[in-house]
């Protein structure tokens, strides 16, 4: 429960002044909240340390966080606010990878943003999913009961589904914060819970008064087997390209979908078969409902039918109009006539408005023929009723043919897989016009920005387009709509479906009672009854209110409310950009008068690693914890055996799984680091994430180095070289000034070249880190402090430091210590917001003295980078030198010599510029090359004999001395042998691909990957020559 006063509810002190430091980043305060009692102590990480386990270094952290209070925004009371909300999951079940990508998105900012010093507001909640898990918590009581929802009544069934929610929802949450997610847990909200229900139901309220909502019998997208109107995002269109038999709840046999159906319409009075208009359909059972038939008003084979009737087949007594309707019809498309069903079809639905048409609906709820459909079919399941019409109508001899529909596109329920069928029905109505154009107006005067951009071409397209939305459904769990209808003498009056003179809309069942006191003030009270509407609103309203709503509206003098909102960013995917977005800004400026955020980023999607939508009917679906705690291949397996999927699924599913964790016996334990960095490195793919578990793995090797580097430097037994004393590290303050003195000085003796080096291309990742996170660029922010750590930090410098360690100068051990110090600080903190838990564990083992009481990573100062420690000869000098040490480790395994040996290698310069960098990076090259010796040569002297060429730039040649080294004729031997075969391939390649029938028929992007990898086959060919002719002309000269 959330505490009323700040001080009560927080127990938080004013923070220190934070001082300033790297580039002007503030120092919070290092204490933990003054007065907060707790039980939780900070994880003991004394003593040796292990090797790595991502289950062992992640446990524990996230209790001691919370306990201290620094997910609080009141930590930071004084920094700017930095506000959103976490896009609430539903309490249908357990997180999947999207949520993973969200949670990983989202906490790297809040924890970058209060790394900051901003005062950061990350509020967490669950949504009721209404129509969700009702299905989920029906399916769960017929399976375990044999009941269903009507069985157990309203009160009982809706009792259910709250145990349901309080079990998922504190899964879903305890999942959430094992990610590391560092949300305002005090403030977690449900849009269920009595302060948000209040909040839905007073802009209920607010938007019917101001005629924003209203009630009329319009199309909705109608479930049969759920019998509730559903959101268009609840609809899943399919593209059939041929006839396919598709099985449909309720019905004992599979249903052809993907064809037209032909029949013909006969004139009134006319037997003549010339006086028929044929018409094709792919429901011929909503002809049962037909009222007219629309032909276009210029098309002159209907000329003659124009203002006729036609007989109804079925109905002697229905006259189905001949109207002319250029919007509907199409006359190159077909027979250029259109049946029209107003009841039943969104085109022919606005074509009856036009044509004041009358509207005959022919199902029921259950989606049987109703007595509309006639005594024939009445009862019947829609499509046995199909089957039935084409049998009399073939039998009346105006069945005309059945005709393939490539393209057709089918809208399946995504809850229960039944047919959608559009439907009248009366609902409550949002009139979303004059709201959607404040929208789009607010993106094009760009008072909101989308990033990335090109969605906001999507956000035009809806909102430029909108159309009234439908949030009442039929069910039971939900906000129960506050509208009543009034009953007279216990009758309900007749057409009072949408006569607004019986409805009432009002905040309690007693000021309704009032109202329809006032209004019908001459019946005596003891006729008037009022009932409730049995139907509840849309999840999307509950939800299109969170960002304000959560922040205690409607009371708009609610102190969360005034420093919290608006907030300043909306982070989720761009699949419901519309459904979820559009409708909190449209809501949120109808109801509180300005933007509820200000930006809107947009996360990519998560597929499978070919690129598939993740779904339970392909058994494709990853769970996060499978991947963070490993799972056997035997137990994945089994998962999908019993994911009550078909046969053939089953087996394809198991067949891929072989395929692709065979290997590793299942998905090893990446823990949480891993896949945080993995997710957030994918994001550099584009717009979908084709997700290769197989690579997440990699990201948990780069946990295990970053733990290993941290492990080389601390103090340990028996060990000859110190780095980190067990005497403890100095402050980072003095450590820096150590350093800058050091730099400052010029003198070679005072620091190497490697230390200015390391130093410059740390406080570069810092800018680039720092730039990446402000613009959402995740893959580049992770790509810069991935390659820092692992190739430029652990391949580089702690190689090149090792020898200063065990033969250096006193003056170059200790400022390598203190470079080596630095740079393990910054380059934590810097991945903390990707890898928090590995981050604070490794930073709190740094043998730091006086470390203060309660100090966490989490609130340390976010390195901005400092330009000072820029140095660009350092960087072109140790550039160099990867570039050397590149091209001689080239040769050396051109010409086969063993990666144990050493040899010694003479640089030729062309300038003294080029000897002067070689000289100074030469204890790089000779220790990442393996060399005993690194010298320099001028242009002009002699080559020492015994002597393989390595050409490094136009003006730098390496001779690396090889006598001894190489057998020639084995190696000759070797080389002949693979360059055979490589040719031979090459040979067969280029052979089939330049066969017309390859070219003709092969897609362009399959041709350019295989042209790509025949490149590179011929880039290794003519390297295998040039090593081949190396050898033999050593081999000659020795």
């Amino acid at each position: 429960m959330r505490l009323p006063s700040l001080s009560n509810r927080v127990g938080i002190v004013p923070v220190q002044r934070w001082r300033s430091m790297m580039g002007g980043a503030p120092q919070p305060a290092t204490h933990s909240p003054a007065g907060r009692a707790t039980d939780i102590m900070r994880k003991d990480v004394s003593g040796a340390m292990p090797e790595y386990h991502p289950n062992e270094v992640e446990r524990d952290w996230q209790a001691w966080w919370r306990s201290m209070g620094f997910y609080k925004p009141e930590f930071h009371p004084n920094g700017e606010p930095f506000v959103m909300v976490m896009p609430p999951p539903n309490v249908t079940g357990s997180l999947h990878l999207g949520h993973a990508l969200m949670a990983s998105i989202e906490d790297c900012l809040a924890r970058w943003h209060r790394m900051c010093g901003k005062q950061v507001l990350w509020v967490p909640g669950t949504d009721h999913a209404g129509i969700a898990t009702q299905v989920v918590v029906e399916k769960k009581i017929m399976r375990e009961r044999n009941q269903t929802r009507h069985d157990l009544g309203r009160e009982a069934f809706l009792q259910e589904v709250w145990n349901w929610k309080n079990q998922y929802g504190d899964t879903i949450c305890n999942q959430l914060r094992s990610l590391g997610v560092s949300a305002d847990w005090d403030r977690e909200a449900f849009t269920m819970d009595e302060r948000l229900s209040q909040a839905v139901k007073q802009a209920f309220l607010r938007m019917f008064a101001s005629g924003k909502i209203y009630r009329a019998n319009r199309l909705v997208n109608w479930s049969p087997c759920l019998r509730t109107a559903i959101s268009d995002i609840e609809v899943e269109h399919i593209e059939l390209e041929e006839p396919k038999k598709l099985v449909v709840p309720g019905h004992a046999r599979p249903i052809e979908f993907g064809v037209y159906h032909s029949f013909s319409y006969q004139l009134e009075g006319s037997s003549d078969p010339a006086d028929r208009i044929t018409v094709a359909t792919t429901r011929i059972e909503t002809m049962l409902g037909d009222v007219a038939v629309a032909v276009h008003p210029k098309d002159p084979r209907y000329t003659r039918f124009h203002g006729k009737f036609l007989s109804h087949p079925f109905f002697p007594d229905r006259r189905v109009a001949v109207i002319t309707d250029d919007v509907l019809v199409d006359m190159e498309k077909g027979t250029g006539a259109v049946k029209v069903t107003p009841a039943h079809d969104p085109n022919d639905f606005e074509c009856g408005k036009r044509h004041n048409l009358e509207q005959i609906s022919v199902f029921d709820e259950d989606g049987r023929i109703n007595a509309n459909g006639g005594p024939e079919f009445a009862g019947m399941m829609r499509f046995d009723a199909r089957f039935a019409v084409i049998k009399r109508l073939k039998e009346l001899d105006l069945y005309g043919e059945r005709i393939p529909n490539p393209g057709m596109r089918l809208g399946i329920c995504s809850r229960s897989s039944d047919i959608i069928e559009p439907m009248c029905k009366p609902q409550w109505w949002v009139d979303c016009k004059e709201m959607a154009g404040r929208a789009a107006q607010a993106v094009r005067k760009g008072d909101l920005e989308i990033v990335p951009k090109t969605h906001e071409n999507i956000w035009f397209q809806w909102l430029d387009n909108i159309r009234d939305w439908c949030i009442s459904r039929q069910l039971w769990w939900g906000h129960r709509i506050p509208a009543y209808e009034v009953v007279l003498d216990g009758v309900r009056q007749p057409a009072a479906d949408c006569n607004m003179k019986y409805w009432i809309v009002a905040g309690s069942e007693e000021e309704a009672m009032n109202i329809a006191l006032e209004r019908f003030a001459g019946i005596d009270a003891s006729r008037i009854a009022i009932l409730q509407d049995e139907d509840v609103l849309d999840t999307w309203f509950s939800s299109g209110l969170f960002p304000f709503s959560v922040m205690d509206w409607p009371n708009t003098e609610a102190e969360d409310y005034r420093k919290y909102y608006p907030n300043q960013l909306l982070e989720t995917g761009g699949d419901i950009l519309f459904f979820w977005v559009a409708r909190m800004v449209m809501m949120g400026l109808e109801l509180t008068g300005s933007l509820p955020f200000k930006q809107v980023f947009l996360h990519p999607m998560v597929r499978d690693a070919f690129g598939r939508k993740m779904s339970k009917s392909l058994c494709n679906v990853i769970d996060p914890l499978d991947v963070i705690h490993g799972i056997s291949l035997e137990n994945l397996n089994d998962k999908v055996k019993k994911s009550g999927q078909s046969e053939k699924e089953i087996k394809r599913a198991l067949a891929e799984q072989q395929k692709a964790y065979a290997k590793t016996k299942g998905i090893p334990e990446c823990g949480t680091d891993g896949l945080r960095l993995g997710l957030l490195s994918y994001t550099a793919q584009g717009r979908n994430i084709n997700l290769d578990v197989n690579r997440v793995l990699g990201y948990r090797h780069f946990c295990n180095k970053l733990w290993n580097a941290v492990r080389f430097c601390m103090p340990r037994d028996g060990s000859s070289v110190v780095i980190f004393p067990e005497s403890g590290l100095p402050s980072l303050d003095e450590a820096l000034d150590t350093i800058r003195i050091a730099f400052a000085s010029g003198s070679d003796d005072a620091c190497t070249v490697y230390d200015r080096w390391i130093m410059s291309r740390l406080h570069r990742t810092s800018f680039t880190a720092n730039n990446a996170l402000k613009d959402y660029d995740f893959a580049t922010a992770t790509s810069a402090m991935y390659d820092f750590m692992l190739n430029e930090f652990c391949g580089v410098y702690l190689e090149t430091t090792k020898p200063v360690f065990s033969s250096g100068l006193d003056s170059h051990k200790n400022v390598a210590r203190m470079v080596l110090y630095v740079c393990l600080d910054h380059i934590l903190k810097l991945l903390h917001p990707v890898m928090p838990f590995v981050t604070e564990e490794l930073w709190q083992r740094l043998p730091i003295t006086r470390r203060p009481e309660g100090e966490s990573i989490m609130v340390q100062p976010y390195p901005q980078g400092e330009a000072t420690f820029v140095d660009e000869r350092a960087e072109a000098i140790v550039d160099l030198g990867s570039t050397l040490v590149h091209a001689i480790l080239g040769t050396r395994s051109g010409l086969g010599i063993s990666p144990k040996s050493r040899c010694d290698i003479a640089v030729q310069c062309q300038t003294s510029e080029d000897e002067k960098h070689v000289v100074a990076c030469s204890l790089m090259v000779a220790t990442l090359a393996k060399a005993d010796k690194v010298t320099t040569l001028s242009s002009d002297s002699r080559i020492p004999s015994g002597c393989a060429p390595c050409i490094v730039t136009e003006s730098i040649t390496a001779h690396l001395h090889v006598a001894g080294l190489i057998d020639f004729a084995k190696e000759l031997d070797r080389l002949d042998k693979k360059r055979s075969k490589l040719a031979e391939s090459i040979g067969r390649t280029t052979a089939r691909t330049s066969s017309d029938q390859y070219q003709n028929n092969t897609p362009a992007h399959v041709r350019e990957k295989e042209e790509a990898a025949l490149e590179k086959l011929r880039a290794e060919l003519a390297s295998i020559d040039t090593a081949i002719d190396s050898l033999k002309s050593l081999s000659q000269g020795n």
